[in-house]
């Protein structure tokens, strides 16, 4: 199994799936917004300069997300600290 990182930060109630190595530093080149009409939210999806999907940030993130995931998130806010 892939370990995925995954930070949340519950006061602004938002998540970032890292689709790239632990502990690789790789800048987006381009982020793409999915409809929120569509997904009932907002979901951007960011890719690095060659076109590869590394990332995924979700907003609302409570309401998107399985609770299991976020609870084993790497916390950002205060509660996290």
């Amino acid at each position: 199994m892939t370990d995925v990182r995954v930070t949340y930060d519950k006061t602004v109630n938002a998540a970032y799936v890292y689709l790239t190595e632990p502990r690789a530093r790789v800048k987006s080149a381009r982020m793409y917004p999915c409809n929120p009409v569509d997904v009932d939210g907002m979901i951007n999806l960011d890719f690095d300069e060659q076109g590869r999907l590394i990332g995924i940030e979700v907003l609302a993130a409570s309401s998107k997300l399985p609770e299991y995931l976020l609870r084993s998130a790497e916390r950002l806010d205060a509660e996290g600290a």
